[in-house]
Formats: structure tokens, C-alpha cells, sequence
């Protein structure tokens, strides 16, 4: 066995994350890590990579005790980790990044860094691996599945005996997600043990030999992958919890937002046109590169706009700022909620009340009491998991922090709300809360855009679909009955 844990456990003011967690995995194995947002799964993570100390219990790694107090005992043992949020510095190279924390072998003689050397070493582990990336770019300029497969080649150029992908997919197309597959299949072949964290069950179920389930900061048990089915796997981790189907519509109000012929200044959106109803979810799909972001941060005032019209409530919003869109009833959940949806350094409290600030305040003096009780009222509201509207919201797990983005949203009372990858490593049970927030947004009046990069989630959601391919949209498809492959042959088309 490779590496165990014996009823290890770790609490946090009291409140116990972790409670005597028995896990084991074996050397060549892909094992699937479930559990819904906040079951402890990110603990123990960081348990095993020195980032959280243990409270009790041992960690054995092959067949001895060992202590794991930094990130760098953990990383000399030949544990890595590749979190959600990739830890790339953007404007070094992918030969850069690739080398950090092994900068000692890239010295030559006195202190000249041999280029070529470093070139040569990682370029001969990518083939190795099957990976082709262009390493002189810098990582700004990869993909977000570039950016995961440089960070397998970086781990991978040092003794790592076990890999932790956390949510590796969260981010990428499917055709993304398969080289991805592809290498972690050459990762067990070459006997590399793969912990796989993941909420997409399709992925646990093609992936994994076994899969261990956590709930409420306990173990429920490991299974045998091929022995239970995907309901079995969610009623482990969620007692027994069923999702519901949405309803699609097909007659709505009057129009919200028109937008027309779009073109960004940057040419990452070059003609792209929809129009939202009151009442209505529009989803937005399109593989990677399309521009579907872009889009959305063009209509939000994010992103600077050189042709087009954007009407909301047919006034025209130009050259407008994310203020002035916020004003005027347009509001958007972007994709990447850590680095431009929360403010990490602040409270639960604070990050609420952040976009409606100013209704709390009369002559400079801050309401404080009704901030508390309106944001009491939204953790209620969602169900958010916290010690208190004054934790810092940077030790909420994923989908509790995704709840406070919503719950900001909420308290600006959107006429549009436009959402960016919204269900992006959240549980099964949050996606589905997160759905039918939606809808009943929707059903209240609101206008949703919907850009996900699943293309099953689109199709269960939206009302009608707008499919998006080099920065263009296509037409207004209504979601009566289209299938998947008519929707991917509309994105492969010329």
C-alpha cells in the first residue's frame, strides 16, 4: 500500500473538518474522491500535501509513519498536488514554470542558467508523457487544459509517486477533459498513483478502481468503483438525495437585453448577437477558445467594446463600466469566482453586502445591523455552511463560496444575470440548488444567460441555446429536443 491514513482528524474552532479518516491507496491506482462541498475533501488534501497539520491520527506511506508538517516534506515524499486554481506565475514561460522549485539543476558552470538543458529536460518528459504544449509561450497564454497538462509534466519531473488532481476538468471543453483522460491512463501505467477529486460523477465512474466517499467530515466508506452505479454514489454522499428535471419553456415575456453584432477591441469576440426575454434562461455554448467569456465580460462593461449595441430595456448601455451595469439592473457571475467573484481577505459578511454597499449607508454612517440580518437572512437563504457571517470566506469550501457570489447577486435584485461557468466545482446537489434558483429567478422575472462548458448541463437547463464558435454566435436554437451531437457539429462547422 502506498499510502494510508489512520483515524486522522482535524478541527477548526471547535468544529471538526476531518474525524477519524481511515483512507488508503495503492501505488498505480486512479481513486475518486467524493463528497458533497464541504465534506472535508480539501482538508485532506492539504493534510496530505503539509498544508494542514493533523490534530490525531497517522499518516503511513509505504508501510512506515511519516510526518507531514510543510508542503515541502510533503513534496519530498512524492506527493503533488494540481489545485483547481493553477499555481502558474503567468508571465514566465511554460520552461519557467515547469522548473520551478528545481531551479538547482538548471545552473551550468558559475551562475549561468543553461537554457538549453532546461528546454531539453522538459521537453523530453511532455513527449514522454504525450503532451504537446508550445513551452515558450508564457501560461497566460495557454488554455486552461495547457495549464493543467504543464503542471503534470512540472510534477511528474520530480520523483511524484502520487498525484492529487483537484477538479481537474472544472475548467476544460470535453475534448479538453479527454487528453487530459489520455494521460492520466500513461500516469498509471507508469505506476504513478492518481487521487482524483471530482463532483462530475461520468468521470469518477470511467476513471477510477475505487472511490472513497466523505460526508459531513466523516468517512463513509470506499467502494469498487464498478460496483455501484452513479445513484448509489450520490446516495452515499448526500442520504439518498435526488436530483429533479427542469421544466424547459417555450413562451415568455418582453425583451431584456438585446445585444447585436458585438465586436470586442481585442477581436476575441468579433460578431456576436442575442437576445434574452423576461423569464427566459438562454444558455451559451461553445468549445474552448470560442470567446464565450469575452462575451459575457463585453456586455458587463469588463471587456472594451469596438462595434455593436448593447440595449437593456431598450436604453443603450455605452461605454458603460461593471458600475454602471450594476446600476442598471446587469449583473454577472464570473467564472473565476476566487480571483474576480470574492474578495478572499474579507468576511462572508463583506463579500455579501460588496455590490450594495451603499444602501447601508446614510451620511457616511454605515447600517451595521441591517447588513447582519440581511446577510443572516441569505446564509439562511442558501444554506450556506459557516461558523458566522464574520468567518473569512477564504475558508469556506468551493461551493459555499459559490453560494456567497449568488447571494451578492441576489441583493442587487438583477433584471439580467448573466452566468459564467456558475456550477463550476460544486457538488450535485448544490448544481441542482444552483438550477433551480435559476428558474425561479426567471419565473420571477429576471433574464439568465447560461455559459457552461457541459454541454449536458446547457441542454437540461437552458430554454433556448446560442451556439458559440470563433467569437460568433449562430442562431436562437429552442431546446426542444436537439441533441448533443447537433449542437457539436454546429461548433466543428467552418
Amino acid at each position: 500500500m502506498l499510502l494510508q491514513t489512520a483515524s486522522i482528524s482535524k478541527q477548526f474552532n471547535g468544529i471538526s473538518a476531518l474525524k477519524n479518516i481511515h483512507f488508503e491507496i495503492e501505488a498505480g491506482e486512479i481513486h475518486g474522491l467524493v463528497g458533497e462541498n464541504g465534506a472535508g475533501k480539501s482538508t485532506l488534501i492539504k493534510i496530505l500535501s503539509g498544508v494542514y497539520s493533523l490534530d490525531s491520527g497517522q499518516i503511513i506511506w509505504n508501510g512506515q509513519p511519516v510526518e507531514i508538517q510543510n508542503p515541502y516534506q510533503s513534496h519530498q515524499l512524492g506527493i503533488t498536488v494540481i489545485h483547481q486554481d493553477r499555481n502558474l506565475i503567468p508571465s514566465f514561460s511554460g520552461i519557467e514554470n515547469a522548473y520551478l522549485g528545481l531551479d538547482y539543476e538548471t545552473r551550468n558552470a558559475g551562475l549561468r542558467i543553461d537554457w538549453k538543458k532546461m528546454r531539453r529536460r522538459v521537453e523530453d518528459k511532455a513527449v514522454d508523457l504525450g503532451i504537446e504544449i508550445d513551452f515558450s509561450l508564457p501560461a497566460s497564454a495557454l488554455s486552461p487544459s495547457q495549464r493543467t497538462m504543464l503542471e503534470i509534466v512540472r510534477a511528474m519531473m520530480t520523483d511524484c509517486r502520487l498525484l492529487i488532481l483537484d477538479e481537474p476538468t472544472a475548467s476544460l471543453t470535453d475534448k479538453e477533459s479527454e487528453l487530459l483522460f489520455d494521460t492520466i491512463q500513461r500516469l498509471k501505467e507508469r505506476n504513478t498513483a492518481v487521487l482524483y477529486v471530482t463532483h462530475r460523477m461520468d468521470e469518477i465512474f470511467r476513471l477510477t478502481q475505487r472511490t472513497t466517499v466523505l460526508k459531513n467530515g466523516e468517512m463513509v466508506g470506499t467502494v469498487l468503483t464498478k460496483d455501484v452505479d452513479k445513484e448509489k454514489l450520490i446516495g452515499l454522499m448526500t442520504d439518498n438525495w435526488t436530483s429533479e428535471k427542469m421544466e424547459i419553456r417555450k413562451e415568455f415575456k418582453e425583451m431584456l437585453l438585446t445585444v447585436t453584432h458585438l465586436r470586442s477591441k481585442d477581436q476575441s469576440v468579433r460578431d456576436a448577437s442575442i437576445d434574452v426575454h423576461s423569464g427566459e434562461i438562454l444558455g451559451i455554448f461553445g468549445l474552448g477558445g470560442s470567446g464565450r467569456t469575452e462575451f459575457l465580460e463585453c456586455i458587463y462593461g469588463l471587456r472594451r467594446i469596438e462595434a455593436g449595441t448593447v440595449l437593456l430595456e431598450n436604453v443603450e448601455l455605452k461605454n458603460h463600466t461593471p458600475a454602471q451595469s450594476l446600476k442598471s439592473g446587469l449583473v454577472l457571475i464570473c467564472e473565476d469566482r476566487r480571483g474576480m467573484g470574492l474578495v478572499t481577505n474579507l468576511s462572508l459578511k463583506q463579500n455579501i453586502v460588496l455590490s450594495t454597499i451603499d444602501e447601508y449607508a446614510q451620511i457616511g454612517i454605515v447600517n451595521e445591523k441591517k447588513e447582519l440580518s440581511d446577510t443572516k437572512e441569505k446564509i439562511d437563504e442558501f444554506g450556506i455552511r459557516t461558523e458566522g457571517p464574520n468567518q473569512p470566506v477564504s475558508q469556506l469550501s468551493g461551493g459555499n463560496q459559490q453560494k456567497v457570489v449568488f447571494a451578492r447577486a441576489l441583493l442587487s435584485r438583477p433584471k439580467v444575470l448573466l452566468c459564467d461557468e456558475p456550477t463550476q466545482a460544486v457538488d450535485v446537489k448544490t448544481r441542482a440548488e444552483i438550477h433551480r434558483l435559476l428558474r425561479q429567478l426567471a419565473e420571477a422575472g429576471s433574464g439568465i444567460v447560461f455559459v457552461s462548458s457541459d454541454l449536458s448541463e446547457v441542454l437540461s437547463v437552458a430554454d433556448r441555446i446560442v451556439v458559440m464558435a470563433g467569437g460568433r454566435t449562430g442562431d436562437h436554437i429552442e431546446n426542444d429536443g436537439i441533441t448533443a451531437e447537433q449542437i457539436l457539429s454546429i461548433c466543428y462547422q467552418d
